[in-house]
């Protein structure tokens, strides 16, 4: 029988030599959870190899991301499609092993971390969707959902304040499938953190409501083993397990400190731990029964032959249901979604009616919801302002979250609410929206980021949008939020104009499957603008001519969100001097730049002067209007006061608009 040392070292041996190879990354968190990863993949974790999208897979994440190479040593023996030859390649352009997990490029990865504090953030997503579709689900003998999420941790996910936000949620929704082992080595980059972290973490999370396990030897298999199973055994709290550990164990020279965190051991001290060890294979090398002791395909076939079993019972059932989870698994929308959309969009334009598109948001939402029962909305405590609820949400409430719902609220969280959706989008089954005021966007940019990076589609309602929050100042008042949401790759920030542009705007996003959403909203009421069925069919290209001049125009005014309004009111004043000018709305530059050259071309034609408004940074509009074009905007904190007074003091009128384009004619 092979030794539960055996089966850690191998995890030392791969990751030691994978580091060495690259000459570059972190041993020691793999070195020191080595132990702790037999306890939980070889003994617990409930995963098919051959299947790693198997929807009642247990998930794992690795919040100390920096410690990548444990989980792809993992992949590796336990029979994932990593071949040994990708982790001779760790930390090389195009292998499999990139320097932090990357969810999409390697098999068996649930979450891209390495944003210390985010993996954790992510698995509580991920134990939420869990428990609600169960509660959605599940039926009394068909427990079709039924699955652990376990996170590794370290330090500095600790110390990284967004584990106060998530962690303090998980123990009010009791998320008793949520299992963190937590790698307490007492060693960051800059050395033992005793002198900078000297938090009673165990009360920490005692506080939040968790079950809280102390003092495991996280050199002890058995020792985690029972500490896993002990987790499991109770089912109103989730579990923090704090294991014990010496960073670089093995390591004769560099054990127990920070030499061993962020830096490969060195030639001499990788041939030193293998003689400690009593390691005499090569580099990489792996001996035959002891890759045959971690090998999980077996197991992990049977574990999903087992649930198709009980699937096929569920789906004799429930057939309907079935359809409904597979349906939702897999990310699509509804068959009727789009015919049923397009007509909510015809009632809209219709209607043609003047008010905030923050409330064209939440008419958006309710008219959806239906068509989208997979909606999982929620707010960072603003939802009366943000207009994020609709009739017939249902909360989701501490003391009944066994039985469901669909609208959370996050508290003043807004960092860890972004990072929970990105978390429940990759667990699948729901379709997550949040929202927060425009300037909190700052405490969720890179949760956000995150999103855009890994290619997933949870949707941001950001309201409050510009100076026009008015008289709540300065502080309030977003004038740079916009364009650097614009800047993230992969991210779709739209800022409609009306309600006709902000239902667009939402049919879009939820027809997104690789592309996070931004809708950036008013507070103030927004005049309808006419179009005709042609136009609203290109609001879906991110830009779109509005309103045309006779002949050619002598300038292009290019608006977005409530600006457009200006633009417009600037273009019948210049009308009135005989100047013919072209106002276009671009409500998604992201979609607008995706357009091919011919129809960009025809909306913003060569050689013709460009004149941009918004109420936010100029710089942003420089790489439309070019240099000798002009931007109306604000290059300057806000003011408070009421908001018409704001937009005049600062410039923001269609006066200015109108002098501005008079200036690029005259060039």
């Amino acid at each position: 029988m092979v030794s539960q040392a055996s089966l850690a070292n191998a995890i030392r041996v791969l990751s030691i030599d994978g580091v060495q190879a690259a000459n570059s990354g972190h041993p020691g968190a793999p070195m020191g959870m080595a132990e702790i990863a037999v306890a939980l993949w070889n003994r617990h974790l409930k995963h098919n190899p051959a299947d790693p999208k198997w929807s009642d897979r247990d998930r794992f994440v690795l919040s100390n991301g920096h410690g990548s190479m444990l989980i792809y040593s993992l992949l590796n023996l336990t029979g994932y499609d990593l071949p040994l030859d990708e982790l001779k390649k760790f930390r090389q352009l195009h292998s499999k092993t990139p320097g932090h997990p990357e969810v999409g490029h390697t098999p068996g990865v649930e979450t891209t971390t390495g944003p210390l504090g985010q993996g954790i953030s992510n698995a509580v997503g991920m134990a939420l969707a869990e428990k609600l579709l169960a509660a959605e689900f599940n039926r009394d003998g068909h427990a079709i959902v039924d699955h652990y999420t376990y996170t590794f941790l370290g330090d500095g996910c600790m110390m990284e304040g967004i584990s106060h936000e998530t962690c303090s949620l998980a123990g009010t929704w009791k998320l008793s499938k949520l299992i963190a082992l937590y790698d307490d080595n007492g060693i960051s980059i800059d050395g033992h953190v005793d002198g900078w972290f000297t938090d009673d973490t165990p009360k920490r999370f005692e506080a939040y409501g968790w079950n809280v396990i102390r003092n495991v030897d996280g050199h002890d298999v058995d020792a985690v083993d029972r500490a896993i199973a002990a987790a499991k055994a109770q089912n109103d709290k989730p579990t923090l397990i704090c294991c014990k550990t010496v960073i670089g164990k093995g390591s004769p020279n560099k054990a127990g400190t920070h030499d061993v965190h962020g830096a490969p051991l060195g030639k001499d001290e990788v041939a030193a731990t293998r003689a400690a060890l009593g390691i005499t294979d090569g580099a990489f090398e792996v001996p035959q029964d002891v890759r045959a002791a971690w090998d999980a395909r077996n197991a992990g076939a049977k574990a999903q032959a087992a649930w198709n079993e009980k699937f096929a019972a569920y789906r004799a059932a429930f057939p309907e249901l079935a359809a409904e989870f597979e349906r939702r698994m897999k990310g699509e929308l509804a068959a009727d979604y789009a015919a049923k959309s397009a007509d909510t969009l015809k009632s809209i334009v219709e209607k043609a009616e003047v008010i905030a598109t923050r409330k064209s948001s939440q008419n958006a939402i309710q008219a959806l919801a239906p068509l989208v029962p997979e909606f999982l909305g929620g707010s960072a405590d603003l939802a009366p302002s943000n207009l994020t609820m609709w009739k017939g949400c249902r909360d989701v409430l501490p003391g009944s979250i066994d039985q469901g719902g669909n609208y959370i609220h996050y508290g003043v969280r807004e960092f860890g609410m972004a990072a929970i959706m990105n978390g429940v989008v990759l667990h699948g089954g729901f379709r997550p929206y949040g929202g927060t005021f425009l300037m909190f966007s700052e405490y969720a940019r890179n949760a956000i980021r995150m999103a855009a990076l890994m290619k997933i589609n949870p949707i941001y309602v950001f309201t409050h949008d510009s100076i026009g929050v008015g008289e709540d100042g300065p502080t309030h008042q977003p004038v740079e939020q916009t364009a650097t949401l614009r800047m993230v790759p992969n991210l779709d920030v739209w800022r409609p104009c009306d309600s006709v542009e902000a239902f667009v705007a939402w049919q879009v996003a939820l027809e997104h499957k690789q592309t996070p959403t931004a809708l950036i909203l008013t507070r103030q009421n927004l005049a309808h603008q006419p179009r005709d069925a042609k136009q609203i069919d290109n609001i879906r290209k991110g830009g779109y001519v509005l309103n045309d001049c006779a002949g050619t125009p002598k300038a292009v005014i290019i608006a977005t969100g409530s600006e457009v309004a200006l633009a417009v009111e600037a273009q019948k004043a210049l009308a009135e001097k005989g100047v013919p000018v072209r106002v276009v709305s671009m409500p998604s530059p992201f979609l607008f730049d995706q357009q091919d050259v011919s129809y960009r071309n025809d909306v913003l034609p060569r050689g013709v002067p460009r004149v941009a408004v918004e109420a936010g940074v100029t710089g942003y509009w420089r790489q439309y209007v070019g240099l000798e074009g002009a931007v109306v905007g604000i290059d300057r904190f806000g003011e408070c006061g009421p908001a018409a007074q704001v937009f005049e003091y600062l410039g923001v009128t269609a006066a200015k608009v109108a002098e501005a384009v008079e200036g690029v004619i005259a060039g």
